[in-house]
């Protein structure tokens, strides 16, 4: 039985087991994220934060930001960050900061699952040309 999301305007606690699994688009071959705070399901239209897994080979396609910025934080596995052309090998516990206008990407070139935590804020952004 599935809880139905609603926004809230206060506090709430939640178990990330109740949030759905999605492939938004730009990601490709399993590259999953869980939407745990953002608009859809708090009072905040400031911020969006997901948990994110990338099954081996699954990837971000490379894209760019005009107001959004985003950091990026490895729980587990590895994988290739692309920031403006060059390649960075992230491991649990790097993290990276990506301000508005640097073209990234990110690709999971290990093994096992690469699990990250990402923080965007402001929740919307209308990609750079």
């Amino acid at each position: 039985m599935s809880k139905k999301r609603v926004r809230r305007d206060t506090a709430f606690v939640e178990q990330m087991a109740r949030v759905a699994w999605q492939e938004f688009p730009g990601h490709f071959g399993g590259a999953l994220s869980k939407l745990l705070v953002g608009p859809q399901n708090s009072g905040s239209s400031r911020i969006d934060f997901r948990i994110s897994r990338y099954a081996p080979s699954a990837y971000v396609e490379e894209h760019v930001h005009k107001v959004q910025e985003q950091i990026y934080y490895v729980l587990e596995g590895e994988g290739l960050l692309t920031l403006d052309g060059d390649k960075h090998l992230m491991r649990p516990h790097d993290y990276v900061y990506v301000p508005p206008g640097v073209r990234h990407s990110f690709a999971n070139t290990g093994t096992a699952g690469l699990v990250f935590l990402v923080v965007t804020t402001p929740e919307q952004d209308t990609p750079a040309e």
